[in-house]
């Protein structure tokens, strides 16, 4: 498997012959390929109920132009979509101490750009609660972060145990 500059997955023909070997009931629906031809012509032979490989296609745009066109398609409903979600984050602070601090963390968030990613989370979190569906108490550097406690990615309060948010957003 190899990865653009991008994390795109693609591979050559060979290359998925052996994961395919290797794992026969790969779902193959998400695999890129460098010259898909021979195995959609195959599939559209011989095999129908199969889904045709997209090729791989290297994007014509820098890494920054590929995030934010990554960020505006954000899979979520628009009730989430549309959410001020700083505002949310700051009506969750209970003192002045979580104030300053989810003030100080939203303008890094603001400044890299991710807020759809703090709204996907939101949504995320929201539908794990719904369905009851468990989930870590947290990992690494992201412990740092107190606005991911408030909306519940964790349950690690920074604050209390003094984290830094420099530990999770350089």
């Amino acid at each position: 498997m190899n990865y653009d500059k991008f994390g795109q997955a693609y591979c050559t023909q060979d290359e998925l012959c052996i994961l395919l070997y290797a794992n026969p009931e790969q779902d193959l629906s998400n695999f890129m390929l460098t010259d898909p031809e021979q195995f959609n012509s195959s599939v559209e032979r011989y095999y129908n109920e199969f889904k045709k490989l997209q090729a791989y296609k290297m994007l014509d745009v820098d890494v920054d132009e590929f995030d934010r066109l990554c960020q505006e398609q954000w899979s979520m409903p628009d009730e989430y979509r549309n959410m001020d979600i700083a505002r949310w984050i700051l009506e969750q602070c209970s003192h002045e101490a979580e104030l300053q601090r989810v003030g100080e963390e939203l303008l890094l968030y603001q400044e890299k750009n991710l807020f759809n990613l703090l709204k996907f989370l939101k949504y995320f979190v929201d539908t794990l609660r719904a369905n009851n569906i468990v989930w870590g108490v947290g990992r690494g550097s992201s412990v740092a972060s107190f606005v991911l406690y408030l909306i519940g990615v964790h349950k690690i309060n920074s604050i209390y145990y003094d984290l830094e948010i420099s530990e999770f957003l350089r």
